[in-house]
């Protein structure tokens, strides 16, 4: 071969090649920066000498849990659907610190509590009740099930009313294909029409539901034609408007969200309906809460809480902001809500907010995910650290991976022998699928404005005490201690890519001060997923 051939070959290769590459870069200045839109929201960026600012602010104030606004003790009986988990073992622990007795607690899990304090008040009389949602007639069984008699007591106490939380779901965001829809609708769907079943049948008389602020996101596209300055429905504000939710299966983000949404509607048309035997007939208050995306906190969450355990976390999304709902914060809001519906029960005249939905997340300005890099990395003194990667080419390569998983699922479905030969998609690379970047890639914005409103006008009179960055330093102080560390969540969670990116660790000390005062550079991170709660 001559050299004017070699050279037309070789020019025939590196083309498409060069070609990529030019439109990899050109791609990824859109998506990492900040758009003007979503600056409004989040005007100002987090830098490691804010982060000093407020460690020093916290340490010489008093505990921000006395800014939360928690309704009074009820006296009631609790039933927590996911009580092992995150934000159940949360909920089950601004029970108790309101004066709860924990004999009038009973947890509902597959998997046993982790939280510390919920472990201490099994001790104390708390039940706990392994049973899988899905069983109709086990759940039913446990809901029905004698109450423990309180340890002090030796009479039969008159029974109160029973509050049901259900926080339980299947967070099987990376899937946005409808043949793998059963697979998030057997838990999410059938298993809440079972808790409401079992509710009515135990004479429970309000049901709070943990539904998703993912439902009202909506996917879009982010390979970009030339003619294109940035994706459609980059900066996305969500409020309770049901009229603004995604109306077709392919709208939203994932299989995750349109099973949330399936299931939140049953929630909401079971308000008002009957509950209890024909001898004691009440009527039972339902409502939904949809967390910003997503929540966070100490022992055992899957966002923040799984970077620390991760400690080295790639990322493509440092320019993106978006409401968090710290853990602490979303607890709160679930009882303001019970509050209300009790009121109403108990003759209220506040206007009837019973089944509905209400967005809640953290006050203050929206973060981006680059500020929420620097208070970790900055805390840690660079122990966790978040390596930058092109967003454009980790998006080709998630099409890659989808690929593969929709024809491994495919050759099995059909009996193919070559399936027995091709391995199946597992660990952390299974959650690197394009639906993940149709959450974690768009700037989010929720608008709880009416959650926040005054019962007298309809809202649920939630405030939040922390804001994001106070949540995270609250985060990192207790992953220190090890005090109540759960990492049995939170390690399964995102992207680690710990199989080949160590030698991306950054440089302690330097990059955080050098890269946090920028928008497109602040420090990275991978969010894994959006938090809900715990699967079963």
């Amino acid at each position: 071969m001559d050299l004017t051939s070699f050279a037309q070959w070789a020019g025939l290769i590196l083309s498409p090649i060069l070609i990529l590459i030019l439109y990899i870069r050109w791609n990824d200045r859109t998506l990492t920066s900040v758009p003007t839109s979503a600056i409004y929201f989040a005007p100002k960026r987090c830098t490691v000498d804010d982060v000093h600012e407020t460690a020093e602010r916290l340490a010489n104030s008093p505990p921000l849990s006395k800014n939360e606004n928690l309704p009074p003790r009820t006296g009631r009986r609790y039933i927590v659907v996911g009580g092992g988990g995150f934000l159940g073992g949360w909920i089950v622990t601004k029970l108790l610190q309101r004066g709860e007795e924990s004999h009038r607690i009973r947890l509902l899990d597959l998997t046993a509590p982790t939280n510390h304090e919920v472990k201490s008040a099994l001790s104390r009389g708390m039940e706990y009740i392994k049973v899988d949602m899905t069983d109709a007639v086990a759940l039913e069984a446990a809901f029905k099930a004698p109450w423990p008699a309180p340890p002090s007591s030796t009479r039969k106490q008159p029974e109160t009313e029973i509050t049901v939380f259900h926080t339980a779901a299947n967070i099987r965001f990376y899937e946005r294909h409808e043949h793998f829809f059963e697979r998030s609708t057997r838990v999410n769907v059938r298993g809440t029409q079972n808790v409401i079943a079992a509710s009515r049948a135990a004479g429970a008389t309000v049901l709070i539901y943990t539904s998703s602020g993912s439902v009202g996101v909506h996917s879009t596209r982010f390979l970009r034609w030339p003619w294109e300055t940035e994706p459609a429905r980059f900066v996305q504000v969500i409020n309770d408007d049901d009229a603004r939710l995604p109306k077709r299966h392919e709208q939203f983000f994932s299989n995750y969200a349109a099973s949330k949404i399936q299931a939140e509607r049953l929630v909401r048309a079971a308000d008002q309906t009957p509950t209890g035997t024909t001898r004691h007939r009440s009527v039972l208050r339902t409502g939904c809460i949809r967390p910003g995306n997503g929540v966070f906190g100490p022992r055992g969450d899957m966002l923040c809480g799984a970077y620390l355990v991760r400690k080295t976390n790639p990322t493509w999304i440092q320019a993106v902001a978006q409401s968090f709902c710290y853990v602490e914060n979303c607890a709160a809001a679930h009882l303001c809500y019970e509050a209300r519906l009790v009121e109403l029960l108990e003759g209220a005249a506040h206007p009837d907010i019973g089944g509905q939905a209400f967005c809640v997340a953290d006050p203050g300005t929206t973060p981006t995910y680059g500020d929420v890099y620097t208070t970790l990395d900055t805390l840690t003194g660079g122990e966790c650290h978040f390596p930058i990667l092109s967003p454009t080419a980790m998006l080709l390569f998630a099409h890659a991976v989808e690929f593969y998983y929709r024809a491994h699922h495919a050759l099995v479905a059909g009996g193919w022998r070559l399936a027995a030969l091709l391995p199946a998609v597992k660990g952390d690379i299974i959650n690197l699928q394009p639906s993940l970047f149709s959450l974690t890639s768009v700037h989010l914005i929720f608008d709880d404005s009416r959650a926040r409103m005054a019962p007298e006008k309809g809202g649920l009179g939630y405030s939040g005490a922390w804001t994001t960055l106070e949540g995270l330093h609250r985060t990192v102080e207790e992953h220190k201690s090890g005090i109540g560390r759960s990492e049995t969540r939170s390690d399964t969670a995102g992207v680690s890519f710990s199989f080949g990116l160590k030698f991306l660790k950054a440089d302690k000390g330097k990059a955080p001060s050098k890269l946090s005062s920028r928008v497109n550079d602040v420090i990275p991170g991978v969010p894994p997923i959006e938090v809900d709660i715990p699967t079963s």
